[in-house]
């Protein structure tokens, strides 16, 4: 495998309204940075004309490397495609959506040469540009992982990082079918350092990760990462337990002393509760098996299918430009000015 110097990763997913707007960022910053690079942008089955449009911008850009996954696999699927196929001595892994701006690559590639660190996270200074409950959300997700996982984890840091080839071939080589990578990276224990931005506001489409990816997200990362809910279902099977002995120590004493307790209401909640402890416990190691089953099974995390640096796809529509199309646009003054 030819190395090239900087490998650009972006996962996308029905992102035709964005795409334009990004590579009419993205390029110049590449281009300015004056070293041998790659875009490998990994469409996660798209049901709109990404792949389409992302082919026909791949003619105007060399450099653009398109990577058509089958079917939809998710967010971080995707990404671990994206570094699988990469090249980069060092590789940077950014979202089609410009909330975390291009034009911060250059200043990570620079300090991760001159302080000679591994990883370099891109840290949200503000986040003002998210909503409320998205802050509140995230926070919460954030101090739980830290509480779960390691006070390594940062709470403004996503999956905006630049990291070098001796980090990606790690990650590459592990077995896990779904990591979370935005605290995969920094367990690891590379050298690391920082660089801050403003979040900005997404600059088309809709968000690809709603409440539901949210929450599946948070799922992934307990299960994936910490034995803590099974410590939990433990501790509360040994809580209700005493319990328990409380509510019969309580009963043999009303019984013995002759008091007449009607008792329907006291037993009605406590096979409720056990009830409901019981099925929370179950559904917990539920998570986990489920997951030893998928890992048995050795099925494929994702499949190509095709990668413009192999082969040129065929059957593909040419897309029809948005209207105002970043890239066009300027690509029609160049062809003015020259």
């Amino acid at each position: 495998m030819s190395l090239v110097a900087l490998s650009v990763v972006t996962p996308m997913f029905n992102e035709r309204e964005a795409v334009d707007h990004f590579v009419a960022r993205l390029r110049p910053v590449l281009d300015g940075l004056a070293v041998p690079y790659e875009v490998v942008a990994v469409d996660d089955g798209s049901s709109d004309a990404t792949v389409a449009r992302l082919l026909q911008l791949r003619a105007d850009w060399p450099q653009l490397r398109v990577v058509a996954l089958r079917r939809n696999v998710g967010h971080q699927t995707a990404l671990r495609a994206g570094l699988r196929a990469a090249r980069g001595e060092h590789v940077v892994s950014i979202d089609a959506d410009l909330q975390d701006p291009p034009e911060v690559i250059g200043e990570m590639l620079a300090k991760a040469r001159a302080e000679q660190v591994d990883v370099v996270y891109g840290v949200r200074s503000d986040r003002s540009t998210d909503t409320v409950f998205k802050r509140r959300t995230a926070g919460v997700y954030y101090w739980m992982m830290k509480r779960l996982v390691g006070p390594w984890v940062s709470d403004q840091a996503g999956d905006f990082r630049l990291m070098s080839r001796a980090v990606v071939d790690v990650l590459n080589d592990l077995p896990e079918p779904r990591p979370v990578y935005r605290l995969v990276v920094p367990s690891l224990g590379f050298s690391s350092a920082e660089v801050g931005y403003v979040r900005e506001d997404r600059v088309a489409g809709k968000t690809k990760y709603p409440l539901s990816k949210m929450i599946k997200l948070t799922f992934d990362s307990i299960t994936g990462f910490s034995a803590a809910p099974l410590k939990i279902a433990t501790w509360v099977g040994l809580l209700s337990f005493v319990l328990c002995l409380v509510l019969i120590i309580t009963a043999l004493g009303a019984w013995s002393v002759g008091t007449t307790v009607p008792g329907w209401t006291s037993l009605y909640i406590a096979v409720l509760l056990l009830g409901g402890i019981q099925l929370i416990c179950v559904g917990m190691l539920g998570e986990y098996i489920g997951r030893i089953y998928a890992a048995t099974q050795g099925r494929p995390a994702f499949l190509v299918s095709f990668d413009t640096d192999q082969q040129e796809p065929a059957g593909f529509a040419v897309a029809d430009p948005l209207p105002d199309d970043p890239a066009d646009r300027l690509q029609r003054e160049h062809e003015t000015i020259s």
